[in-house]
């Protein structure tokens, strides 16, 4: 047992050693290789936003409860039950009390018709209001939908932007080390290296501040998904680039007229309206009400009958009509409801055409940018650089050239940003997808 223990000791000690190397090691492993990173592609997002978005599935149960809605208003009024009595003695009569003797029951049954179809009006009118529901709700995730679009653009500009702030900033490090050669090497002033050195802390800056913005854009994206994953696990991927094939106004204009939520929903309001105006002339109609009864007493005319049965019919009379308020309501209410409709087919038109403008805006500045302007910025800088190396160029030309270069270069990413924004509004103004 002796020998036991300083071997147990020493187990338990190479046992910790050899935790902490591992320990040691993870800590030196990034966190995306130690958690698998999920890509998702723009459907994939649209996906799982349609599937996890609670504003989304709360607008969405609007829709159940006005279908719940169609089934009340196409129920029949109940028959009505009563029982009456009558003939029951009170008090003695010349030293007679028999109180059950002369008593009589009467069950009835009355049951309301009513006339004008006022029953299939209702219906007509909770259908058309469960389609109005469901155009809003289109309307509604139209809206949603351009936010998480806008928010995924965002992303793939942040990573974009990102991606520039780390190249540049390896691209100045390489310069660095070869303008500390050329110091050591005595071809360089200790101030104009120093002057270099200090530049490095602009391309530090705009790295972290990509890297916030990335961060940002995630956790934007991430809230409108309702998702709670850690953002070193979530990322995108799409193209972010721009394509000048855009197709004439008049077809984005013909595709949104057919497909926009908004402008279905303000016709539908106008047959809306017309059902209910309908309703209110049937509603001013009259409903009588039929009666049956039966009773087990002899009648007044036949002592012999005591089972009779009678019946009735009760019309209401309608010398004054208490509906006209709602008849005129409801007609003046069908052309403003049609107003409504023109004020939204303008609607759609004007969003189209700011749209369609707006990427004609940013395809022409692109256009330049990438054949021309951007491939400058880099073989001005390439060629400065290449002069100061060799003495034929000053520091603050170097510097002026790559400044033009990441300003050139960051203002080209910012547009493509700007062009799918605007892509993403005209596929929210046009109703559908129409631009990728």
């Amino acid at each position: 047992m002796k020998n036991d223990a300083p071997t147990t000791k020493v187990y338990f000690m190479r046992e910790a050693r050899s935790r902490a190397r591992i320990l040691i090691a993870l800590a030196g492993i990034p966190a995306a290789t130690l958690s698998a990173q999920t890509t998702f592609t723009w459907q994939q997002i649209k996906d799982k936003f349609e599937a996890a978005n609670p504003t989304l599935k709360a607008v969405q149960l609007n829709i159940d409860e006005s279908r719940a809605a169609e089934i009340t208003a196409f129920l029949r009024p109940n028959p009505d039950f009563g029982l009456s009595t009558d003939g029951t003695q009170l008090a003695r009569f010349e030293g007679h009390w028999r109180p059950f003797i002369g008593t009589q029951w009467g069950p009835s049954f009355s049951y309301l018709h009513e006339r004008q179809q006022k029953r299939e009006l209702r219906r007509d009118q909770a259908k058309e209001s469960t389609t109005i529901a469901e155009s809003t709700y289109l309307d509604q995730e139209r809206g949603l939908v351009f936010n998480l679009r806008s928010a995924f653009v965002q992303t793939l500009q942040a990573k974009a932007v990102l991606q520039n702030a780390r190249e540049n900033l390896e691209y100045w490090d390489r310069e660095l080390e070869v303008n500390r050669t050329r110091f050591k090497a005595g071809d360089m002033a200790l101030v104009d290296l120093n002057r270099l050195e200090l530049q490095r802390v602009q391309f530090e800056s705009d790295f972290e501040t990509a890297t916030v913005n990335l961060r940002t854009s995630k956790i934007q994206l991430l809230m409108l998904l309702n998702d709670r994953t850690p953002l070193e696990r979530f990322d995108v991927t799409g193209a972010f680039d721009f394509t000048d094939d855009l197709r004439p106004l008049e077809e984005f204009r013909n595709i949104a007229l057919e497909a926009r939520p908004d402008l279905k929903a303000a016709v539908q309001n106008v047959e809306l309206a017309k059902i209910t105006h309908q309703l209110a002339i049937a509603n001013g109609s009259t409903d009588p009400t039929f009666s049956v009864w039966w009773t087990h007493n002899p009648s007044f005319n036949n002592p012999f009958d005591n089972n009779t049965i009678g019946g009735s019919i009760n019309v209401p009379l309608r010398i004054f009509d208490r509906n006209q308020g709602e008849k005129a309501r409801t007609q003046i209410d069908i052309g403003r409801n049609e107003r409504v409709r023109d004020a939204n087919e303008a609607q759609v038109f004007s969003d189209v055409d700011s749209a369609y403008y707006t990427i004609v805006q940013n395809v022409n500045l692109l256009r330049p940018y990438k054949t021309k302007y951007l491939p400058m910025a880099m073989d001005t800088r390439d060629r400065i650089t290449i002069s100061f190396q060799n003495g034929g160029a000053s520091l603050l030309d170097f510097l002026d050239a790559e400044k033009a270069y990441r300003d050139t270069r960051l203002a080209y990413l910012n547009l493509i940003g700007s062009y799918l924004t605007a892509t993403a509004q005209m596929n929210m103004a046009a109703g559908r997808e129409v631009l990728q």
